[in-house]
Parts: structure tokens; sequence; C-alpha cells
């Protein structure tokens, strides 16, 4: 087996557990939002697919190395766990077309990619069609009207969607955190309703990750540390002025999701330990400080974009630390 082949090999490997470690989250999922989240999946999967097909005819590559990586299905599958149930057919398929085609192919395909591609997708789609994202459903609907709804968006009753928790408490000006939770369905005993449960399913799977050295440490700890250390610091109790409390961060919006599956991507994130940990204190800071004082619910995603700028600083950073200590 030439070097290649065995690269490919262990890519496609790395892929397979990613995917395995996403379907606790993605049961949870399921559980609470029903079968939009089944459709959103399926959409995202097909478009990965044919994008990847259609770029490798048109660079006359052969087509089952392209497909079989795994790499444009698991940011296929991580765009599908991200989107809003239940939106609109169109929403999901332009998130990942252009997530691949200018987060990946626009590069020269994966491994030059300096973007997250799932990342680039989920925040194009956020900055043109900010009210199709915020359209989270407050329960799960039969397979028909699921259907009905992704094809005829329009027709979806005002009262079977509802803002999430995380925006809920960013435009919160007179009700304490006790009232709030009290008062406003969105929110669960911890974090969001449902979502501080899905958030621990993605925990779960991250933990495989780490326990079958799929993805480093680093970056998970430093981020979720980072969250938590900045949101106690910040956090004023029970108070109307309050931004929730670590537990509230760390159990809400995608959280977990970004600490385990989004930023461990392994081409353009940082590669050695160190960056890699100062990588993952930066998404943290980022995504508590959109959150409390941006203009967007949940951060991870423009956090991840901008760390992802900063990676050859943190890279060189990293290497003239490691000739200090060697030195």
């Amino acid at each position: 087996m030439s070097p290649r082949e065995a690269l490919d090999a262990r890519l496609q490997q790395a892929m397979k557990w990613v995917l395995l470690a996403t379907l606790p989250g993605l049961l949870a999922l399921f559980w609470f939002y029903g079968w939009g989240v089944l459709i959103n999946l399926i959409l995202a999967g097909s478009t990965a697919l044919l994008v990847e097909a259609s770029v490798a005819r048109l660079r006359r590559q052969p087509l089952q190395p392209t497909l079989s990586d795994g790499s444009a299905l698991v940011s296929a599958t991580l765009l599908g766990a991200a989107l809003p149930p239940y939106c609109p057919w169109w929403l999901t398929v332009t998130a990942v077309a252009s997530g691949l085609l200018f987060g990946k192919h626009l590069y020269g395909g994966i491994g030059k990619n300096p973007f997250n591609p799932a990342m680039l997708g989920f925040a194009l789609v956020m900055l043109l069609f900010p009210q199709s994202m915020t359209h989270w459903p407050a329960h799960g609907i039969n397979l028909q009207a699921a259907f009905t709804q992704v094809l005829n968006p329009g027709l979806a009753p005002d009262a079977w969607v509802q803002a999430t928790a995380l925006d809920s408490l960013r435009i919160n000006k007179s009700l304490t955190m006790d009232e709030l939770f009290a008062a406003n369905q969105a929110f669960g005993r911890f974090g969001g309703r449902g979502v501080e449960w899905i958030n621990l399913a993605f925990l779960g799977g991250g933990l495989l990750l780490l326990q079958r050295r799929v993805i480093a440490w680093q970056a998970p700890v430093g981020m979720l540390a980072s969250l938590f250390v900045i949101s106690l610091i910040c956090w004023n109790g029970s108070g109307s002025d309050s931004h929730g409390s670590p537990l509230f961060h760390l159990l809400s919006g995608a959280t977990m999701l970004g600490a385990f599956f989004i930023i461990t991507e392994p081409v353009s994130g940082a590669k050695s330990p160190l960056a890699r940990l100062l990588f993952g204190v930066g998404v943290g800071l980022l995504t508590y400080l959109i959150r409390t004082w941006g203009g967007y619910p949940d951060g991870v995603a423009f956090a991840v974009l901008l760390m992802n700028l900063c990676v050859p600083a943190l890279e060189r950073f990293a290497a003239a630390r490691q000739t200090q200590v060697q030195s």
C-alpha cells in the first residue's frame, strides 16, 4: 500500500468513527424534533454526494475515491444536525452546496481548505436567511406534515415555532432567570428544553472519539473550559441582566457538537497540541461574546470561522514556544 493509499484509508476510518459518534446526538434530535431531523439529513447527504460527483466529473477525476473518503458526508451530517428541523428544503441544499463549493473545492479539495466547510455553509445561510434560521419547532410533527412543511414552509402555524433558549435570554430585559425558566417553554432544567439532552448525547459521542483517539483532547477541552470560565465570570445569578450560568451555556445551542465534531476538523483546525488548545480557547471565548453581545443567538459557527483565520498565527506561536522550551 502506497503512502497516499494508507492516508486515504486512515481518513476513511476516521470519518466512519465520526459518523458513528454522531448517532447518539442525532437520535436525541429525532426524539425531540421528529421527522424534520431525518429529512434534513437525507437532503444534506444527497446534496453532498451530488456536489462531490459533479465536481469530480468537471475535474475529470475518478468518482470512487472522491465519494468514498467520507469527508463530504460528515460535513453534510453536521450541517443537517445544526440546521433547524423542518427548515425549507432549499435552505438545506444551499447550506450544503455552498459549504462544499466555497469551503472546500474552491481551494482545491480536501486537505487544502482553510475554513470549516460545514460552518461556512451554516454562516452563509444564517446571513442570507436569518428568519428561516430562527424557526425552531416547539415539538415534532407526523411524517406527512413534515414533508408538507419542508416543501411549503409558509404553511406552518406561528404557534408551532418558537425562539430558542439562547435567543430568548439574549432579548430578555425584565424577567429574572428563575422567571424565564418557569415562563418560557424553550427552557428546560439547565439549558434549552430538549437541547440540554441533545448536548449530553453529543458529549457521549465526543467521548467515544476521544477514547478511540480519532480526535485530540486539546481543542474540545480548551473550548469547554474557556466557555465555562468566561460565563462564570460574567454570571449574575438569577438577575434580569444575567447572561446565563456556565451550565446553561455548556448545555445550550451547538456547544457539544462544536466542541467534539466541528473544531476538531483536522484540515482547517490547528495541528500542534498547543495551537489546538489555543484554538479551542478562542472558539469558546468568541462563542460566549457572540451569544451575549452579538447579533446571533448561537455563535459557534462564526467563532470557528474567525479562529480558522488565526490558525497560521497560532501555529507560529506554538512553534516559537516549543523552540524556547527546547533551548
